[in-house]
């Protein structure tokens, strides 16, 4: 390849004008070598970083004009074919070529030069030791659960370096398989075809036990249920990794119950968990101090998740007296031995005006607070929920408070029908992907009991009696997995769905009505 000066802009708008003068180079050596011999005839001193860039830009002008990185393919993972990795002893190169020219320290470290798949540029960036780490994984085709062993990390680590890996361009991975019907959640911009439909992490909300310290007013389940066995609890575990190794996507493990501390074998089975690589989060109740340092040791949870259900005399009155202050003191637990915490709210007509004071009391005392509406199923058939129609301004409310307090998550799925009208960017929902039921989560009871979701009776299959892939591709779990037909055309309806647990909770059929709540405009 040939190139003149003139075609690398940002190199030659740092050397002297002669220098525009001294014709083609077709090695990138030859370029360098003639820019020391312009430094030494004209007696003058560059810039430090002259030759760094100039060898970067040589690069992204080589890559940019000679490869293409061809289709990605479907199955097995690679390394992007017009990757290549410069060293530099110079931080923000990168930076300077996209105009940012005050960028530049000194600094040893890599840049990538790479046109990603599916562009028509090259583009260079600085990359880590982890995207290293992620791209000799994939080049020498190494065992995650290996390298993650011997860097004495977990699998998820690894799969999120080599996520990162792929957001930047530098590898492909193929795509994970559990997606949605690309038919049913259309998109309105042909651009967003794809975005929405790919799951990258699955969730197994497993309730290990019935047993709880608690006995809450809104209780969707006190049925007495059997425990599973250590070996059957490992076997779930077995079956676990299996469907996730085999779906291409990461594990994440909700403890719940219950109080999923109180099942018998909860450590053994947590360390299991642990070191099987999976994410793992509790969803439970406030524990003592030992319990949870133990649990720590073992594995940090990516997060454990309490009840409030508004404020002191409220929340008492549902979950029991004494349970506030137990609740706050176990956030600021949480907060010293380093564990994210979140607090959830069932949100009910009784508490509706205590959600904005109870998150403002909460502001510096846990990491996020989300409410779900009441489903009125169990005990919590005998609680009020929230009247339809002061629905949408409680909601409106409770965006302008968020955009005040950082703690205030927007978990119900209608938030976007507002953001949508407002033509802002749309949330993830409940779970990322608007209802997740039966698509990226499916909830796992202590007798082996599989549900779509645990806010409602969804029973879609028994794990004691069928794999968990044969019981996600069940007909029964295909149709929680799409949802109301009541919603398909809908402008936001990949990221809502409304609720199908309220829906039933009303009265209504899940498969066909719409969430009660839904105040969309045609």
């Amino acid at each position: 390849m040939k190139t003149n000066i003139a075609e690398l802009p940002v190199t030659a708008s740092y050397l002297p004008k002669v220098f525009a003068r001294t014709g083609n180079y077709d090695r990138v050596e030859s370029l360098l070598k003639a820019i020391r011999d312009i430094e030494q005839a004209e007696h003058i001193t560059l810039h430090p970083f002259i030759f760094d860039l100039a060898r970067l830009e040589w690069t992204l002008h080589k890559v940019d004009r000679e490869h293409n990185p061809g289709p990605e393919h479907q199955h097995c993972p690679e390394v992007n074919p017009t990757l290549e990795i410069l060293s530099s002893a110079w931080s923000g190169l990168p930076e300077m070529l996209a105009g940012n020219r005050t960028s530049v320290q000194p600094g040893e470290g890599y840049v990538a030069v790479c046109k990603p798949y599916g562009k028509q540029r090259a583009s260079a960036l600085k990359i880590t030791g982890h995207d290293l780490l992620a791209i000799k994984l994939v080049a020498e085709d190494l065992d995650k659960r290996a390298v993650a062993q011997e860097g004495g990390t977990s699998i998820a680590v690894v799969e999120s370096f080599l996520a990162e890996a792929r957001d930047k361009g530098l590898i492909h991975l193929p795509r994970p398989l559990i997606k949605r019907d690309g038919e049913i959640f259309k998109a309105e911009d042909e651009a967003q075809s794809q975005n929405g439909l790919y799951a990258e992490i699955f969730t197994l909300q497993w309730h290990v036990t019935q047993k709880c310290d608690l006995s809450c007013r809104h209780c969707y389940d006190r049925s007495g249920r059997d425990e599973m066995t250590i070996g059957q609890a490992e076997s779930v575990l077995e079956q676990f990794e299996s469907f996730c190794e085999h779906k291409r996507v990461a594990g994440q493990i909700s403890f719940s119950g219950g109080n999923p501390l109180l099942y018998s074998h909860f450590d053994h089975v947590y360390q299991k968990a642990a070191e099987m690589g999976f994410m793992i989060a509790i969803l439970g109740n406030p524990s003592p101090r030992e319990q949870l340092e133990k649990l720590v040791a073992i594995k940090r949870p990516e997060f454990i998740q309490v009840s409030l259900e508004g404020l002191k005399e409220h929340n008492d009155y549902i979950r029991g007296k004494g349970h506030f202050e137990k609740t706050i003191d176990f956030l600021t637990m949480l907060r010293e031995v380093g564990v994210y915490s979140m607090v959830m709210l069932t949100l009910t007509r009784h508490n509706l005006k205590e959600v904005l004071p109870l998150a403002e009391l909460l502001r510096d005392k846990t990491n996020l607070f989300n409410f779900n509406r009441l489903s009125p199923v169990g005990e919590g058939a005998a609680l009020e929920t929230v009247p339809t129609h002061d629905y949408r301004d409680f909601l409106e409310e409770y965006m302008r408070a968020a955009g005040e307090n950082p703690i205030m998550g927007l978990k119900d799925n209608l938030f976007n029908i507002i953001r949508d009208e407002d033509d802002l960017a749309l949330t993830g929902g409940c779970t990322g992907f608007g209802c997740g039921a039966a698509f990226n989560f499916v909830s796992l009871l202590p007798d082996g009991e599989v549900h779509a979701c645990r806010k409602f009776p969804s029973l879609i299959g028994n794990i004691h009696d069928s794999s968990l892939e044969e019981i996600y591709h069940s007909e029964m779990a295909g149709k929680y997995r799409n949802g109301s037909s009541g919603c398909n055309g809908c402008r936001v309806r990949r990221f809502c769905g409304g609720c199908l647990a309220v829906v039933q909770g009303s009265g209504g059929d899940p498969f066909i009505d719409i969430d009660p709540y839904c105040f969309i405009s045609a």
